[in-house]
């Protein structure tokens, strides 16, 4: 009994020891939440704008001879001298360039402009290929150019076009952030980055986020959202733009994950297109009048957060935006990782219809660098909404 007893208390301890190890990781002031934002950290908080474009220590709003100068020529410096910039046709501008270690923790930013003409593109550590290379509309799940309410977890989408982004980027070394403009006119950005200087645990992997669009998609193809994805890591999110080239129900493809070598067949197959946005029926409800109509919808994981309905006259085609985080269900690989998806419909004779339809897509995920090359992004043309 005394022998159990102890055995028992060995176990409780040796328990206690591994939680009390996994908080002293998650406190290391890169995993707060709710449960935990009590606990004091030795990270430090930063903060980058075009009011601190290095995020310096007090370095913030020193500047007189911002775009909004003028605006403030009776208050001086101090007085919003430099909320915004302009970035010029053709030309890419530095958001952030930061040395040191720690993870960026949140991005606010609002763009007045083409959102498809304008990529976003994220550096980790000095690397001189980019993480993260997409429209920065798509990014942020709003791929179609217009606002559209989104209250996620990972993204947040508000009144009138203010874009956040709250995925966990960490960087070791540091981290570089640019905006490339790819119109013909000016591009205005308000924007902040939020991030913290602290210790990296080991096992902390690195973000991506890959876009990719096929208009239209050839008869009988799958559309991939990614392949060529080398390396241990995790998925993590699907944001989709998806435009119907034909009238009738468009979703009832399946989506399929590839890990680590499967070849013919994948280890994750999806029952439908609506059933992995965690929907189902056809995201259809009955509105006051008894008719059917697609619902909008947005949760923390997942959701049909913009339907662009026929307007009568240019807007002919139904367009949607779908979104679908894996915060709760990371799909994890370690050697490689594919994804695709079907675009289905129906015929006549109650069968299936393979669609030839106008999709675009980001891919997010987690990975230990370094990670392979992107595919190399479509010109300005193939990337136009029309």
């Amino acid at each position: 009994m005394k022998k159990r007893m102890v055995k028992g208390l060995f176990f409780v301890l040796l328990a206690a020891l591994f939680v009390y190890g996994e908080e002293e990781k998650v406190f290391s002031g890169l995993n707060l939440d709710l449960g935990n934002l009590y606990r004091l950290s030795r990270a430090q908080t930063r903060s980058i704008s075009p009011e601190n474009f290095t995020g310096e220590k007090g370095k913030g709003g020193m500047s007189v001879d911002g775009p909004a100068m003028k605006a403030a020529r009776d208050l001086g410096q101090g007085w919003k001298v430099s909320p915004y910039v302009r970035i010029q046709p053709k030309e890419t501008f530095v958001m952030a360039d930061v040395k040191g270690q720690g993870a960026i923790q949140q991005i606010w930013l609002t763009p007045a402009g083409n959102w498809r003409f304008a990529i976003i593109r994220f550096y980790w550590d000095g690397e001189s290929e980019p993480s993260v290379e997409c429209p920065i509309g798509d990014f942020f799940a709003c791929g179609w150019g217009k606002y559209a309410q989104i209250s996620s977890l990972a993204v947040c989408v508000n009144p009138g076009s203010a874009l956040n982004s709250y995925w966990q980027m960490p960087f070791r070394k540091g981290f570089k952030i640019t905006l490339e403009n790819l119109a013909e006119e000016n591009f205005t950005i308000y924007y902040q980055i939020n991030y913290t200087l602290t210790e990296v645990p080991e096992d902390a992997a690195y973000f991506h986020a890959q876009f990719r669009r096929v208009n239209p998609l050839p008869y009988k193809s799958v559309y991939t959202i990614v392949d060529g994805i080398k390396g241990w890591g995790h998925y993590v999110g699907t944001y989709m733009a998806w435009g119907v080239n034909n009238n009738g129900w468009w979703g009832e493809g399946e989506i399929k994950f590839y890990i680590d070598g499967d070849d013919k067949f994948p280890t994750i197959c999806g029952t439908g297109t609506e059933d992995y946005f965690c929907g189902s029926y056809n995201f259809d409800t009955k509105g006051p009048d008894g008719r059917s109509r697609y619902t909008e919808f947005t949760t923390p994981y997942s959701g049909l957060a913009q339907v662009i309905r026929p307007d009568g006259l240019y807007e002919s085609q139904q367009r949607f935006g779908l979104y679908r985080w894996h915060i709760m269900d990371p799909v994890r690989f370690e050697k490689d990782l594919r994804v695709t998806i079907q675009a289905l419909g129906w015929r006549s004779g109650s069968r299936y219809l393979p669609l030839q339809d106008d999709i675009a897509s980001v891919a997010y995920w987690y990975q230990k660098e370094p990670h392979a090359p992107f595919p190399k992004l479509p010109e300005k043309d193939y990337l136009e909404i029309n």
